[in-house]
């Protein structure tokens, strides 16, 4: 078995999916990007002799063990956002190979009273049909299949379609019962993806809870005319409309409670000429907020505003949701015993959605957070450190080995963490 740490998986895949357009990576869900992205955890799992498969929705697992049940589950994601940054989701995966090298190489797999796999969930981000942690939801349940067949991403494809090119059968994607009863324990490492550890002397967070968020279609529709023969007063432009209730997004969620989000990030207008007064436009709006109510009051808000403005402008609007997650947070029990390895980790809440949130609801699960610098992310400027990204797969390995019933096992300090 040959062994890399993190630093050097992630150099492998540095290149994978840049932006050529610009800084950022583009790794949509079920691309060619993420199947290469995908390949290469193969190919590194079977270097390790890992017995790997694919699951009926697209999850990529590798078993350190012999499959059983009450497994010990680490992994994160590999697709991003549009012009994303380098450690969302790969420095979970990178960091659940080098911690099972370092399993390995102590000899704590031979002692470990548990099953343990590695996983690698599709399409987190969203960013191809909308609804993020779509392999998560589709695992859990958390979203009806037939839904789930007809989202259709920018070109028109279906995810059925798109799946089937992927090599899944869409006649088994949806819950899966078995899968989810043998997991134990699932525990996904992340880079922090805000300021909670930035300027502190801890590289490492165990999180607490995500935020409910969730996320809405407005669209707009107006009368498509000619951009120089039609008077301003002749005029029911979706654009102007939209752009009026974008404009107000800010006020609205700040004006309801001052510690809410809002968010326009992705706008599409249609038929998108120069010389072409729209006939539609569309934008999704993402709110989140720790309580739930908050949120429903801040899309209500936003709503409101979007049918007067629509009225005003003789122009119709339409508003769905395409998904929500309530404040989830993360096992109780899970959460002490990481803090019995890592006591000097804060106990952080977060904004950003994550797979383990989707799966709280279903098996025992947590987070391990790695500083960010930045604070940024879903951008080029997010950041990891490279003694950070070190001393998170070393936490890794420590909550690892507490899960699996190893004692004995060095913590992330150099004292004895498992089983302490």
């Amino acid at each position: 078995m040959t062994t890399s740490d993190v630093v050097s998986l992630l150099r492998q895949i540095e290149d994978t999916g840049r932006d050529p357009r610009g800084p950022g990576y583009q790794r949509p869900g079920f691309s060619a990007t993420e199947r290469e992205l995908r390949d290469w955890f193969l190919a590194e799992a079977d270097r390790r002799g890992l017995d790997t498969e694919i699951d009926a929705n697209g999850i990529t697992w590798a078993w350190a063990t012999p499959p059983g049940d009450n497994a010990v589950v680490t992994g994160s994601h590999l697709d991003s956002v549009p012009g994303g940054g380098e450690f969302d989701g790969p420095l979970g995966v990178a960091s659940a190979l080098a911690a099972f090298d370092e399993l390995k190489a102590t000899g704590a797999l031979e002692r470990a009273t548990r099953p343990l796999a590695l996983a690698v969930f599709p399409e987190e981000e969203g960013s191809r049909f909308g609804v993020a942690c779509l392999g998560s939801r589709l695992l859990t349940g958390a979203i009806e299949v037939d839904r789930a067949l007809g989202l259709k991403d920018a070109a028109g494809d279906t995810f059925a379609d798109v799946a089937t090119s992927y090599g899944l059968d869409p006649e088994r994607v949806g819950r899966d019962q078995s899968r989810l009863a043998g997991i134990g324990s699932f525990i996904e490492l992340h880079v922090e993806q805000g300021l909670g550890l930035a300027g502190t002397d801890q590289a490492v967070a165990i999180g607490s809870s995500i935020i409910g968020h969730g996320r809405w279609h407005f669209a707009f529709t107006g009368q498509g005319n000619h951009a120089g023969t039609t008077p301003m007063s002749h005029r029911a432009d979706p654009v102007v409309t939209a752009s009026r209730v974008i404009g107000d997004v800010p006020t609205l969620a700040a004006a309801t409670d001052t510690s809410a989000v809002a968010t326009v990030g992705r706008t599409l207008i249609h038929p998108g000429g120069t010389n072409v007064i729209a006939s539609a436009m569309s934008f999704w709006l993402d709110i989140r907020h720790a309580d739930d109510a908050v949120v429903t009051q801040v899309l209500e808000a936003i709503s409101r505003r979007a049918r007067e403005h629509a009225a005003d402008a003789g122009v119709e609007v339409s508003i769905s949701q395409e998904s929500y997650s309530p404040t989830t947070h993360f096992t109780a029990d899970l959460n002490t015993r990481l803090t019995s390895v890592l006591p000097e980790a804060p106990l952080l809440p977060s904004g950003a959605g994550h797979d383990a949130g989707i799966l709280a609801g279903h098996v025992p699960s947590a987070m391990l957070y790695v500083r960010n610098p930045t604070g940024v992310s879903h951008a080029p400027e997010e950041a990891c450190e490279v003694d950070d990204q070190r001393a998170g797969v070393d936490a890794l390995v420590a909550v690892l080995a507490r899960e699996l019933g190893v004692t004995g096992t060095p913590g992330p300090t150099g004292e004895t963490g498992a089983g302490a």
